[in-house]
């Protein structure tokens, strides 16, 4: 594996209203938006923090309809083969939802799944003459942390240390709720793992999107038409989230170094 290999590199939102999800997020999170056309393609539009790329924004595909897949975040992992890795979660209990392709002048993509059914994108990035700019990990507009609500968080864990080089940072007990499993990569929390509880209908990942305080940002999401499903809440470390849904139904959190 490659020092990139399992490396989180974007975040994508699939919605049925772009231009509404845009004026949205752009306004709790404070990202700024650019266009990204492509022939052939629809508009891809950019959320960016200090003119930086961070996450995506997308119609949700026609083909998904009636499926009961709801407007949605998904993670994109960056990984060395990605037909090879597609094969390996298959081999290994997991499903590939949509075969790699190419996204010309991006990279080669594939949607997958692990044995309980959470879903991620995998991609081997193009390569490019000089690497993108990043955001500090913790600064405003960034994906601050990921965490799976997976079918076994334990079984989850072992699972994606195999196929992307994940390790086991730490774990927290939670009582009732079970364990938490802080994952690392390249030896730097990323994110987190736990059982899902029973009255979630399927295992997923989510997406925690920083802020610089947690109340005047959950003030904008609900202004705007948001829901806060979960918290507030002050977690291990000192941080503050919230756990939301947006206008068209997308669920995402926010996290905050302050509330």
């Amino acid at each position: 594996m490659s020092e990139t290999h399992g490396k989180f590199i974007w975040c994508e939102l699939m919605t049925p209203d772009t231009s509404a999800a845009a004026k949205f997020y752009s306004s709790v999170v404070g990202w700024t938006t650019s266009e990204m056309k492509m022939e052939g393609m629809p508009t891809y539009t950019i959320f960016e923090a200090n003119g930086i790329g961070v996450a995506g924004l997308m119609e949700f595909p026609a083909e998904l309809e009636g499926k009961g897949i709801p407007p949605n975040w998904t993670g994109y992992v960056d990984v060395d083969d990605v037909d090879q890795s597609a094969k390996d979660f298959a081999a290994n209990g997991g499903s590939v939802r949509r075969p790699p392709e190419d996204i010309p002048t991006i990279g080669r993509f594939a949607v997958v799944a692990d044995p309980h059914g959470a879903v991620l994108c995998i991609m081997t990035p193009a390569p490019m003459d000089k690497p993108m700019p990043e955001l500090a990990v913790d600064a405003p507009g960034n994906i601050g942390w990921r965490e799976l609500y997976a079918g076994n968080g334990q079984e989850a864990l072992a699972f994606y240390s195999k196929r992307f080089g994940w390790t086991k940072d730490s774990e927290f007990d939670m009582g009732p709720m079970g364990v938490y499993y802080l994952f690392a990569y390249n030896g730097r929390q990323i994110g987190g793992m736990m059982t899902k509880p029973e009255n979630l209908p399927m295992p997923f990942w989510c997406y925690y999107f920083i802020v610089p305080t947690l109340d005047a940002a959950t003030e904008r999401l609900t202004s705007d038409g948001g829901k806060v499903v979960h918290g507030p809440m002050e977690v291990p470390g000192g941080s503050w989230i919230i756990q939301a849904t947006d206008p068209q139904g997308a669920f995402f959190c926010l996290v905050a170094p302050k509330r």
